[in-house]
């Protein structure tokens, strides 16, 4: 049975022109972009049974193209358009926290950061440099590492503090795992920098450990 014979007011599309994008579930929205099912599954089956055999919708984002291409129902084009869609929803985020003060909230902080990092398939250290009036003056990567670790040399931080001018920063980085609990060496890096950019006046005002779909601040756990 297609989503075609299904009654009006059922129907993913039709449901979104009437009450808008946030009244359709998970593979409500994901068969928009399946489009067809095949013999006996529309396209809402074929999507509730992509995002169960990867687990949720942030399973599917963060999957590589070739798991995607091998879903029931899915091709290159499904995931180009899955692709597509991701990086519309994170320009159109950072275009927004971009025109404000990103730090008129922590949350704002932890999603502009998130979408930056999180999914990354290798570790990433960035950094959140701002002025002393913690307006954002730069997001910078400074380091790339493994799908475990990077290695983080204090000289760099330092030299890119001072050639912004940055009389503060937020330090993050990813955890290829999805889990988001600060490891010992997340802890003495953090403290470690911290000290060293005291020495020319630069805070450090936390340090974030981005996950999958969860981010943990080490100043909230009183770790830095």
């Amino acid at each position: 049975m297609t989503t075609r014979s299904w009654p009006a007011d059922q129907r993913p599309r039709e449901k979104l022109f009437a009450h808008g994008a946030t009244a359709l579930s998970d593979a409500e929205l994901l068969s928009l972009f399946v489009r067809t099912g095949y013999r006996g599954s529309s396209a809402v089956d074929v999507a509730k049974a992509a995002l169960i055999e990867v687990g949720s919708l942030s399973g599917l984002i963060g999957a590589s193209r070739q798991r995607v291409i091998k879903l029931n129902g899915f091709g290159q084009t499904h995931h180009a358009l899955l692709q597509a869609a991701i990086e519309l929803g994170r320009r159109h985020v950072l275009c927004g926290v971009a025109e404000r003060d990103v730090l008129s909230s922590p949350e704002a902080v932890r999603q502009y950061l998130s979408l930056h990092l999180a999914g990354l398939e290798h570790e990433v250290f960035a950094g959140l440099f701002l002025d002393n009036r913690h307006r954002v003056i730069e997001y910078c990567e400074l380091f790339r590492g493994t799908i475990d670790s990077a290695a983080v040399y204090p000289r760099e931080v330092v030299k890119h503090c001072l050639s912004r001018n940055a009389a503060a920063v937020i330090f993050a980085h990813n955890h290829p795992s999805g889990v988001a609990e600060p490891s010992d060496t997340d802890v003495r890096l953090t403290r470690k920098l911290t000290d060293a950019l005291s020495l020319i006046d630069v805070r450090v005002l936390d340090h974030l450990i981005i996950g999958c779909g969860v981010q943990t601040s080490l100043a909230e756990r009183g770790l830095m």
